[in-house]
């Protein structure tokens, strides 16, 4: 890279570093360096990272310790909030939000793309690219995977296919088990990651083994769906006053609107309740997380709110008592989620759904599954069992730019009630975390 710098020989390089293994060190020292090459021939350097805070301020923050640690106390000077100037050198730092001004800078020594995978490849392409072309510039592109899909993966493949036909190196991978030779303490806490949302999550797979994940494709395969099958049984009422339950609630519209466009070949849409029993992890590796048995399912059609609410209130507050209960509270689930925390008080934690919320539980629930925490009762041929594993097998999940997913059953195939209700049960079971104290639940 020094030479292509040295040389303006314009090359561009990408730099795949798992999740807390040093990127930003690298590129801390990399600026101390090139700062003191060009003190005093001059020129500029150009990072830009996704949001100006905290990422921009926190590169800022590390270059501004190691030009101290280097000896540059004192001589070193910040301008304008976003430059950091040595002699006659500077370092500019930009945020890469659609939204940012940046037209008129220029990258004279190196243009560096922070966290390149969540950076818009229509801002790098008008507003930063160009900023290496009157020098003919190096540029760097750092981060981790995620799909197929963005700007990393892309300048990735396309150096990649550059190093089969001339043999120069441009692409530098460094996932966790790199960073761990070096860092034994690494190690231990990427194997406890690794308990903890298991070996295929998402976010495993591309933070720390430097994996795309599918951009389309089953939410979850045959090995997780199997594991989630579990030898205990169905039960009708909570069996001792000891055990802590926790429930789901996922709310559908009244019968009167239950037959607009969305409902699907296998019916109408429900609202369905799923009520687990939560405790410590089993025996085994030590796992950050509660077990979770699914033991009962209610499910109702076109059922009248107000119908719906007093049921709900005897299920939950007599036949189970449950501790805490996580309700869709979005759209028609609101008013009846707002009359369930008046009843029942704290216990209810109502649920909006939003594309970050809904990604989150549905890494939640694949952290769950992965980890063999949560179990379904024995299969017992019901059609709440029958309708349960079919949603499962038919789960899709879609991955985002910004590290989040979707997950839903493609309404052509059916609704995905069963699913959305056990992953809200999931989130229940982690709102136990205050339970940790007395060593009942451990926090998820």
């Amino acid at each position: 890279m020094l030479k292509s710098i040295e040389d303006r020989r314009g090359l561009t390089f990408s730099v795949e570093i798992a999740r807390q293994g040093g990127k930003n060190e690298l590129s801390a020292h990399i600026g101390v360096l090139l700062l003191t090459m060009f003190m005093l021939r001059g020129g500029s350097a150009v990072k830009c990272s996704p949001t100006f805070k905290p990422q921009t301020v926190i590169s800022m923050m590390r270059l501004k310790q190691r030009l101290d640690e280097f000896g540059f106390r004192g001589l070193w000077e910040a301008e304008m909030g976003y430059i950091i100037r040595l002699g006659e050198a500077c370092q500019v730092f930009l945020s890469a939000e659609e939204t940012s001004s940046v037209v008129g800078h220029t990258a004279d020594i190196l243009l560096e793309i922070d966290e390149s995978q969540a950076v818009d490849r229509d801002k790098y392409t008008r507003d930063f690219r160009p900023m290496a072309s009157s020098t003919n510039a190096t540029t760097v592109h750092y981060g981790t995977p995620w799909d197929d899909s963005t700007l990393l993966e892309e300048v990735k493949l396309m150096n990649l296919e550059l190093e089969n036909h001339d043999g120069l190196k441009r692409h530098f991978r460094f996932d966790w088990q790199e960073v761990a030779r070096y860092n034994p303490a690494y190690r231990s806490f990427v194997d406890a990651e690794r308990a903890r949302l298991g070996a295929d999550h998402p976010l495993f797979l591309s933070q720390y083994a430097l994996l795309p994940v599918r951009n389309t494709g089953g939410f979850l395969s045959r090995a997780q769906i199997a594991l989630l099958q579990g030898t205990h049984e169905r039960q009708a009422r909570r069996d001792s006053k000891s055990k802590i339950y926790v429930a789901g609630l996922d709310l559908a519209g009244e019968a009167e609107v239950s037959d607009e466009p969305g409902t699907t070949l296998r019916g109408r849409d429900a609202a369905v309740l799923t009520i687990a029993e939560v405790g410590n992890p089993a025996d085994g590796p030590v796992v950050d997380g509660p077990r979770i048995e699914v033991v009962e399912h209610y499910c109702w059609v076109g059922r009248k709110h107000p119908e719906l609410y007093r049921e709900l209130v005897h299920i939950l507050k007599d036949t189970w008592r449950c501790s805490s209960v996580v309700a869709d509270a979005t759209g028609v689930g609101e008013g009846v989620v707002s009359f369930l925390r008046n009843a029942l008080g704290g216990c209810i934690v109502p649920f909006k759904f939003t594309q970050s919320s809904k990604s989150a539980l549905g890494f939640s629930l694949l952290a769950a599954v992965n980890s063999g925490r949560l179990k379904l009762y024995r299969a017992d041929g019901s059609e709440d069992c029958r309708e349960m594993t079919f949603q499962l097998e038919r789960a899709r999940s879609v991955s985002r730019p910004n590290r989040t997913i979707n997950f839903f059953v493609d309404p052509s195939a059916g609704h995905d009630d069963y699913l959305i209700s056990l992953a809200l049960c999931v989130e229940a079971a982690a709102r136990l975390a205050p339970r940790r104290a007395i060593g009942s639940i451990t926090n998820m």
